[in-house]
């Protein structure tokens, strides 16, 4: 399925450059009030029980409310300008949220007031569906559409094939088997309702990375791919296999995690697999480590770089108009 095209922007004209980067990613909460109000954000529109919603939200609870997604954002915000700064890329640098602040429609108002006019974006989700790609670009035209005189924002396309990415993740997943060498390794991804799965690249992409991994790693056999943090409803058909079942039935004495499916160690990895999934593990008295995400590796945070100079050079990587299709959701019931 095709998820992106090569457009070739002139590059004669100063207009058609971009005076800017801008970072865009989910946001979470900072403290224990922030938690209802940033799950009701994410959660506006979709067909979730309210119980469902309370479940999450103690999940947040357990970290005193604080998600570590945004400080992780701040992280790789100052190793990319770093970098930019390193690589003679002279680009001011933004970021903005979908879920939380700094909110996205917030920081496009900072861009045109510092007279930003043309935009470069990227989202930190490295595949293509509806929630992690086409969803971006939504909450991107919302944001210019709500800001007059807004700047024009152009989003790069998921980045799960550029090699630095795989670099990274393969680090990572060396850097875990140096803690538990020989053990097995499954790969793990949030899921997403199978009608979201079919009209995106999703689980094809992720299958990809793993298989590319897997070689780099020089892991045996066939990678294992399996699913973690559903929040749909019962009735739902979800990716599965989920990892807490995976890790109750697997024969495996000892295992690493490694979560290809995320950039940081955000809630899903700290609660979904270090708190669940490894204290399904020690009750079954299997050794357990769980490889880290990309972050700020330097081949990733190099990759970036690499897609903004890109991008800057005149050729940008942008989705295809009909990519990552929204799913039909399912009529919801008056009560």
């Amino acid at each position: 399925m095709t998820c992106f095209v090569n457009r070739k922007r002139p590059i004669s004209k100063m207009s058609e450059k971009y005076d800017a980067f801008l970072l865009v990613s989910f946001g979470g909460p900072e403290k224990h009030e922030d938690v209802i109000p940033f799950l009701e954000n994410v959660l506006r529109g979709k067909n979730v029980p309210r119980e469902r919603m309370l479940e999450v939200a103690e999940h947040y609870y357990h970290f005193d409310g604080m998600s570590p997604i945004n400080r992780q954002c701040e992280d790789l915000l100052a190793a990319l300008r770093a970098e930019f700064a390193a690589s003679g890329l002279n680009l001011p640098i933004y970021w903005g949220n979908r879920n939380w602040h700094p909110m996205l429609t917030d920081t496009v108002q900072q861009m045109r007031d510092d007279g930003i006019r043309r935009v470069i974006a990227l989202a930190t989700s490295a595949y293509g569906s509806y929630s992690g790609c086409r969803q971006y670009r939504e909450d991107l035209d919302r944001a210019a559409t709500a800001v007059s005189g807004a700047p024009v924002i152009d989003k790069l396309r998921p980045f799960f094939d550029h090699p630095g990415f795989i670099d990274a993740a393969a680090a990572r997943v060396r850097e875990a088997l140096e803690q538990l060498p020989g053990a097995d390794v499954v790969y793990t991804a949030h899921s997403v309702p199978v009608s979201m799965s079919q009209s995106s690249p999703y689980e094809q992409q992720l299958r990809e990375v793993c298989s590319k991994v897997h070689e780099k790693c020089g892991v045996g056999g066939k990678p294992t791919l399996v699913f973690q943090s559903r929040s749909g409803p019962p009735g739902q058909p979800w990716l599965e296999p989920d990892i807490g079942e995976y890790v109750r039935q697997t024969g495996s004495k000892r295992l690493i995690v490694v979560p290809i499916g995320f950039l940081s160690d955000h809630m899903e990895v700290l609660y979904d697999l270090d708190t669940e999934a490894a204290d399904i593990a020690r009750e079954r008295g299997i050794e357990f480590v769980r490889a880290g995400t990309v972050g700020t590796h330097p081949s990733f945070v190099s990759a970036i770089r690499q897609m903004v100079q890109t991008a800057m050079d005149g050729v940008v990587n942008a989705c295809a108009p009909d990519c990552c299709k929204p799913m039909q959701r399912p009529a919801v019931r008056p009560q």
